[in-house]
């Protein structure tokens, strides 16, 4: 904490960070996270009762709404002094909205949509109307505190509206409110007569915001360890379906690599090297998003295969098992690029192998699937390693 001055004691000074002030997460933003431990295990398991597009997009939906709730909270205390009371009290409240979202998600797109939107709503709301009058006596954080609230304002319609229609109006209105939350970020929340947020007021902090990050991928990972362990723990025996088990510890041990493998490892550097650190706020809530989802898919895939190892594999079954592992690697290469301005071409190459296998993974048991999908894993570590051993360490080159 800065030092009091006559002119402005410490009471009476905006919450903002202080630049020269440490950015270590603090115990209560670890705290927070633990909501999130909750609301992924639920979509997780929610996108196997129906396994159906519909049901996808749902899970999609939930995710994004629970994500966002997240990645903006990470930002306020990133640009507040989480040590300052009030910003301790907004955390505090914006843990208690999401524990409630996490409550409406197994029947959100029933009965309960109004409590998951109304909840979504008002910690966005809310959070802008306690920042803006804390902030009064800081015009220029507070201009940035009314640009996000007018742009989640505008977003409130659609997703109140939405609780009142059902079934795939529902899902059209929350995906049209999710656009605008996502598309107000990404341009800086403009506004008429206000203009964006300066890049000044954009800028970001190495060591909180790598960090914050990464403890979310980790959370992430440990749905699939949680589903692993809880399902095979209540419908095996304890040498039934060992391959199964073994399978889905494995590919969690390997999503783990691949994410820390040099970009995750150098994160902290690349963003303390840029000349523009907003590039990476810009990027990193969509780029972690998509390898979340990616291991949020691939736990789900764990439960079937746990559950049904034989026979042969629905196509619905293999969109998630073979899935999710794309859809990490898809976020993974765009996280390679924030990193080093290049993408490794065993990302996409993943890919690819991915979809090669899937039509011949159609004839066979949900366990073979799962298998060949940990294989084309095994291989895009193996690649990581073969390109980095002998070479001197790389340096991060974020985008100009």
């Amino acid at each position: 904490m800065p030092t009091a001055t006559p002119e402005q004691p410490a009471e009476r000074r905006p919450p903002v960070r202080d630049p020269e002030a440490p950015r270590r997460v603090t115990l209560l933003e670890l705290f927070f996270d633990l909501v999130y431990v909750v609301a992924l295990s639920l979509i997780s398991r929610g996108l196997i009762i129906e396994v159906d597009w519909q049901r996808a997009v749902q899970s999609l939906i939930m995710l994004m709404a629970m994500w966002w709730t997240w990645a903006i909270t990470t930002l306020v205390t990133d640009m507040y002094d989480p040590q300052r009371t009030e910003i301790k009290l907004l955390i505090i409240a914006v843990m208690f909205g999401a524990l409630l979202m996490t409550t409406a998600i197994p029947d959100a797109f029933g009965a309960r949509g109004l409590v998951f939107a109304g909840t979504y709503v008002a910690i966005h709301l809310g959070r802008g109307l306690f920042l803006m009058p804390t902030v009064r006596r800081h015009r220029q954080t507070q201009r940035r505190a009314a640009r996000i609230f007018i742009w989640f304002a505008v977003s409130a319609i659609p997703w109140l509206v939405g609780a009142t229609v059902n079934d795939h109006a529902r899902e059209a209105l929350w995906l049209l409110a999710l656009a605008i939350d996502y598309l107000g970020f990404r341009l800086a929340y403009p506004v008429p007569g206000l203009g964006v947020v300066p890049d000044a007021q954009r800028n970001v902090t190495a060591e909180h915001l790598s960090e914050r990050y990464q403890q979310f991928f980790i959370i992430a990972l440990g749905d699939a360890i949680l589903v692993t362990g809880t399902v095979f723990s209540l419908h095996h025996s304890e040498t039934e379906n060992i391959g199964a088990f073994a399978i889905a510890f494995a590919t969690t041990l390997l999503l783990w690599r691949i994410y820390v493998h040099k970009s995750g490892e150098l994160l902290p550097h690349a963003i303390a090297m840029a000349k523009q650190p907003s590039k990476f706020l810009n990027s990193a809530p969509y780029t972690h998003l998509l390898m979340v989802a990616g291991v949020v898919t691939s736990a789900a895939g764990f439960d079937l295969v746990l559950l049904e190892p034989t026979g042969h594999t629905p196509p619905a079954w293999l969109a998630i098992l073979l899935g999710g592992p794309a859809l990490f690697l898809v976020g993974r290469a765009a996280f390679e690029y924030e990193v080093f301005s290049r993408v490794s071409l065993s990302r996409p190459g993943g890919v690819l192998a991915l979809l090669t296998i899937a039509p011949g993974a159609l004839f066979l048991a949900p366990v073979y699937a799962a298998l060949g999908a940990m294989l084309v894993l095994v291989g895009v570590a193996v690649a990581d390693h073969l390109r980095s051993r002998g070479r001197p360490p790389e340096d991060p080159s974020p985008p100009h």
